[in-house]
C-alpha cells in the first residue's frame, strides 16, 4: 500500500466528525468531572485585582492633545522608540537608549522587541498600524465565515462572529498600534481561520506575518510542521520548515544587531522561569478581555470554556486551536514572570471565539455521560 493511501492522524479526525458526540460514558462523565474540577479551582486560584495593567489607559493632560500621552508602562516605552524612529533614528539605537533610560534590560537579545512594528510604525504611522489591525479584524470574519466545512451551525458562526469583533475592537484603543503581542494574535488568528489543505499558503503568509511582529509565535509555526510532516504533506512541510529557516537567520541579524549596541552596565532580565503556574494566564485572561467586567467568579470559570468548545469542532482546526491554545498556556505557566502576563494576547481573538462553541459541546458531554447519543450537523 502507498504510504499516501493511509489516512492520516488529522484525516481520521475529519471523518469521526464532532468528537465528543463519540465518547463512551465514561470518558464523557470524566471530561465533565475535569472540566468542574478546572472551574472550580479558576475560582479560588484567580482573585481580583491580582495582575497589573499592562497600559493602563488615562485622562490625558489638558496641554497634551496626542492620546498616546495617554499611554504607560510598556507602551509609553514603545510609543518613544516610534516617535524616534519616526523622526529618523536608527531603531536599535533608539530601542536600547530608551530602555536604559527606563531602566529597561537589553540582556538577553530577546529583551529588545523585534524592529518590525516600529519600522511600521515610521512608515505608516501608529494609527496607520491600527488600521491595519481592523483590517485583519474584518479578513478573520471573513475566513470564519467562507470555510468549505462551516466550523458549527450558523446560530454558532453567527455568535462567533461577534465575540472576533469584540475582541479585535482592542484595535480601537489609540495604543492598540504600539503593542506587539496584540499584532501578532490577529495574525495568528488570521492563519488559524484561513488554513486550507488545497490552499495553505495564504496561512502561511498571515504567521509569518507573526512571526515578524513577535518571536513568540514560533510555536504556532512548530505545531504546523509537526501536522504537516504527521500528515505527510511534504510541500507544505517544506514551506513551514522553509519559514522558520527565514526567522532563524532573522533572529540571527537581530542578536548581532543588539550585540553591537550594547553597553557594559546595561541590565539583564531576570530570565523566565517562574514557574507562575495556569492561575497566570487564566488570570491574564480574565483581566485582558471582556470578562473583567464580570465578577471573578463568573470571569475566571468563563475562562476555561473556550478550550470545551474549540476541542468539540470537527476536523483539523479543532485539534489543532486545543493544542496551540493549551501549549501556549503551558509555556505561561511554565516561564513566564507575573509581568509576562499579556503574552496570552498571543491566543486572542481567536481564543475567545472557542465560548460560542462551547454549549454545543458541553450538550454533547452531558447526553454521552448520560448514555444518550447525540446528533451531529
Amino acid at each position: 500500500m502507498r504510504l499516501d493511501a493511509c489516512p492520516s492522524l488529522t484525516q481520521r479526525w475529519d471523518a469521526l466528525g464532532r468528537p465528543f458526540a463519540h465518547l463512551p460514558r465514561w470518558a464523557a462523565g470524566l471530561v465533565l468531572a475535569l472540566l468542574a474540577g478546572a472551574m472550580g479551582w479558576s475560582v479560588l486560584a484567580t482573585a481580583p485585582g491580582d495582575q497589573p495593567e499592562r497600559a493602563p489607559v488615562t485622562a490625558a493632560p489638558a496641554t497634551s492633545p496626542n492620546p498616546l500621552d495617554r499611554a504607560k508602562g510598556d507602551m509609553a516605552l514603545y510609543a518613544r522608540i516610534a516617535a524616534r524612529v519616526t523622526a529618523g533614528e536608527g531603531y536599535y539605537a533608539a530601542a536600547m537608549d530608551e530602555q536604559r533610560a527606563s531602566n529597561y534590560p537589553t540582556r538577553p537579545f530577546v529583551a529588545v522587541r523585534l524592529p518590525t512594528l516600529a519600522l511600521l510604525q515610521a512608515l505608516i504611522g501608529v494609527d496607520g498600524v491600527r488600521y491595519a489591525q481592523l483590517a485583519l479584524v474584518l479578513a478573520c470574519l471573513w475566513a470564519l465565515n467562507r470555510r468549505e466545512t462551516p466550523l458549527a451551525a450558523w446560530p454558532e458562526r453567527l455568535g462567533a462572529s461577534v465575540l472576533l469583533a469584540l475582541g479585535g475592537a482592542a484595535a480601537l484603543n489609540p495604543v492598540a498600534g504600539l503593542d506587539q503581542d496584540f499584532s501578532a494574535g490577529l495574525c495568528l488568528t488570521l492563519a488559524l481561520l484561513l488554513y486550507r489543505r488545497a490552499r495553505w499558503w495564504p496561512a502561511l503568509l498571515a504567521a509569518a506575518l507573526a512571526l515578524a511582529v513577535r518571536e513568540l509565535a514560533a510555536p504556532f509555526v512548530l505545531l504546523w510542521l509537526a501536522f504537516a510532516l504527521a500528515e505527510q504533506r511534504w510541500r507544505e512541510a517544506g514551506a513551514v520548515a522553509a519559514l522558520l529557516a527565514l526567522f532563524a537567520g532573522g533572529m540571527a541579524l537581530h542578536f548581532a544587531a543588539v550585540e553591537a549596541g550594547r553597553l557594559p552596565g546595561d541590565l539583564a532580565s531576570q530570565g523566565w522561569s517562574a514557574l507562575a503556574g495556569y492561575r497566570l494566564p487564566l488570570s491574564a485572561l480574565a483581566h485582558l478581555t471582556g470578562l473583567r467586567l464580570l465578577p471573578v467568579a463568573l470571569a475566571a470559570p468563563l475562562a476555561i470554556l473556550p478550550l470545551i468548545g474549540w476541542a468539540a469542532i470537527r476536523g483539523r482546526i479543532g485539534v489543532f486551536a486545543l493544542l496551540w491554545f493549551a501549549g501556549l498556556f503551558t509555556m505561561m505557566a511554565l516561564f513566564a514572570r507575573p509581568e509576562n502576563f499579556y503574552w496570552v494576547q498571543l491566543a486572542l481573538p481567536a481564543y475567545g471565539i472557542g465560548l460560542a462553541f462551547a454549549p454545543r459541546g458541553l450538550f454533547e458531554l452531558f447526553q454521552g455521560a448520560a448514555g444518550r447519543a447525540s446528533r451531529q450537523t
